[in-house]
């Protein structure tokens, strides 16, 4: 992963990680129907040819991707549940040291 988003080597490995079955055999994968607009379908099916990969991957990755994010939303709420009862200012002598540094920069 770099900066927060999933390279396409990584969204493949991701994919693979969550379903270990996807490349051993079309059958035995989940399949599913599902319904999407004509645009949508078409960028992706021009996005597929252009990664070089299946339609199939290219819907896993996507999943997997969307999975990822929301459990980055996850994280940040049990931060916020921890530092809603934990003090979080800052120590004294850390701040006074801040201030002094502060002081000789130019700006």
């Amino acid at each position: 992963m770099i900066g927060g988003k999933w390279q396409v080597q990584d969204q493949r490995s991701l994919a693979k990680y969550l379903d270990t079955r996807y490349n051993l055999s079309y059958t035995n994968a989940m399949k599913t129907a599902i319904s999407v607009p004509d645009p949508i379908f078409e960028a992706g099916e021009q996005l597929a040819r252009q990664l070089g990969i299946s339609r199939s991957e290219l819907y896993v990755t996507a999943l997997a991707d969307y999975i990822q994010a929301r459990r980055g939303g996850q994280i940040t709420a049990q931060l916020n549940q921890i530092y809603a009862t934990e003090d979080s200012t800052l120590d004294p002598v850390l701040a006074q040291i801040q201030s002094l540094s502060l002081s000789r920069e130019e700006w």
